[in-house]
């Protein structure tokens, strides 16, 4: 292909420096609207493998109707059975880090609608636990791919002026398809082999998947990194954006835009590796570490995804339904209902921060909610000290109880107009083009890995310290995560992704 740095500028510099070209305010919702939806499809595919599980492992389980003669499972076969997903979204997150930037964000999502396909076909088929097992790993190759793929993908595509709301919107997607997994499990529980049936609910739209991207443009701006020519950059440009790219000297000058800036990063990227900062490691693909000016947006990226795994809310989630029976709302037998009434609520959370995060900003959405996080957790701590006085497991409905309810409700909404979202959002968002997909996987990585980390912790934490002092603990966690995004993450509102590369320029 011929190197989008050597191409001739599509309309006359009107000046010796290239600034960021911003199109017309019009939003083209048809042609926007589809370079979110399929990719927001990988994501959905993610939230459905989480809310499935619980039902999975409840009927695959059961001696009467798990439809199997391998049914008991040991405790460390029934967490393979969940945790092998992880493990390929871990291995998925690490092939992205190597090759991401060579296969593009629309093949990345073609081969996520792949893996989610084989896997869950062959979930559904499975005929013993090691066939199950490697079908887990398989769609979570998928699920590492798609998590990669699609903010990034969603990014580069997105008018600036509705870019927060569609990242954002990903997420309310991931969250809808942990409804959608909980509600398979309701409905598919009683079933002789409904486990079966549960997992394959996910193959049909991993077709749809890939049908979709298959007809999708890839992001001009991979084009241009990628070395296409700055006229495949805005026929994919115009596609992407629809009427909104109808004014072809407008659409020009942002594809203009685009390439300056990829060549101003190139050159800034030289200067560094010929004064000795970074020739060695850009030679071994690892240009993200190359560089002093991509240091800031590591820490701000890194920083949101360790702190939104940390903070404990795979936690104070485990014990949604134990906390909930307490307060009188319901029985061990009622867990599925409490399950959806936590998923409608997260969802409905999460459409307050699609609904305002391009109108209030990311940072004070983050502050607040992750100030209201820790208001939740000191509450929580407080009111475990009650229970664990009163014993309020035999005595529900007791005014600790009742806050502990309560508490669990704030810390989710919170973390579902914070953290939850806007963490992705901003992941999307602030690193530089040049080091977006690497720097997008390792953020994945880290996701993946801290999730793997609290879970594999969290018992060990429970039994030695205690609920009480636990919940303490992930508060004092909670203001290091208000200070550090305070102190580090910046305002992404309304600016052009080459804007916000241009902050990092100045530091």
């Amino acid at each position: 292909m011929q190197d989008s740095r050597e191409t001739e500028p599509l309309v006359e510099c009107q000046g010796s420096e290239s600034k960021p070209v911003q199109g017309s305010d019009t939003v083209d919702w048809l042609a926007t609207g589809l370079c979110f939806i399929f990719p927001a499809v990988g994501g959905l595919l993610f939230g459905y493998d989480i809310g499935a599980s619980s039902g999975v492992l409840a009927s695959l389980t059961n001696p009467q109707l798990s439809g199997t003669d391998w049914y008991a499972l040991s405790s460390f076969q029934s967490g393979l059975v969940v945790s092998m997903s992880l493990l390929g979204a871990l291995l998925g997150s690490l092939i992205a880090l190597a090759s991401g930037n060579r296969l593009g964000r629309r093949t990345e999502l073609l081969m996520a609608a792949g893996l989610y396909g084989v896997g869950a076909g062959g979930l559904g088929v499975a005929g013993s636990l090691g066939p199950l097992l490697a079908c887990r790993v398989l769609y979570g190759l998928g699920i590492g791919f798609a998590m990669h793929a699609a903010p990034a993908y969603i990014a580069e595509t997105s008018p600036p002026s509705v870019r927060g709301l569609l990242i954002s919107l990903k997420e309310a997607m991931i969250v809808g398809g942990i409804l959608a997994g909980y509600f398979a499990g309701y409905t598919f529980i009683d079933e002789v082999g409904g486990w079966r049936s549960m997992y394959g609910v996910a193959a049909p739209l991993a077709l749809l998947l890939g049908v979709g991207m298959a007809t999708l443009p890839e992001s001009p701006r991979w084009l241009l990194l990628s070395g296409a020519s700055r006229q495949e950059a805005l026929a994919a440009l115009v596609r992407c954006e629809g009427r909104r790219a109808a004014d072809l000297t407008l659409a020009a000058a942002e594809v203009d835009g685009m390439a300056d800036n990829l060549q101003l990063a190139a050159a800034s990227s030289s200067s560094s590796s010929s004064s000795g900062g970074g020739g060695l490691l850009s030679s071994l693909g690892l240009e993200l570490f190359s560089s002093s000016r991509y240091y800031r947006p590591l820490l701000v990226g890194m920083s949101l995804m360790l702190f939104q795994q940390i903070t404990g809310q795979p936690s104070v989630l485990y014990y949604a339904s134990q906390i909930f029976e307490r307060a009188g709302f319901a029985g061990g037998k009622d867990a599925a209902g409490v399950a959806v009434l936590l998923g409608s609520f997260k969802l409905l959370m999460t459409l307050v921060a699609v609904a305002s995060v391009d109108k209030l900003g990311r940072r004070p959405l983050l502050l607040f909610g992750v100030s209201g996080m820790v208001a939740a957790l000191l509450a929580l701590t407080a009111a475990q000290g009650g229970v664990d006085a009163a014993n309020a497991a035999a005595a529900g409905g007791t005014g600790a109880a009742w806050l502990s309810a309560g508490a669990l409700l704030v810390y989710v909404g919170c973390y579902q107009i914070s953290f939850g979202p806007i963490s992705w959002l901003i992941v999307g968002e602030v690193f530089p083009l040049a080091v977006r997909s690497q720097a997008i996987a390792l953020a994945t990585f880290v996701n993946f890995a801290s999730n793997f980390g609290v879970s594999l912790v969290l018992p060990s934490l429970q039994d030695g310290v205690g609920m009480q002092a636990t919940y303490g603990l992930f508060a004092l966690i909670g203001v290091a995560a208000v200070a550090n995004i305070y102190y580090n993450v910046p305002e992404t509102k309304n600016k052009t992704l080459e804007q916000i590369e241009a902050l990092w320029r100045k530091d």
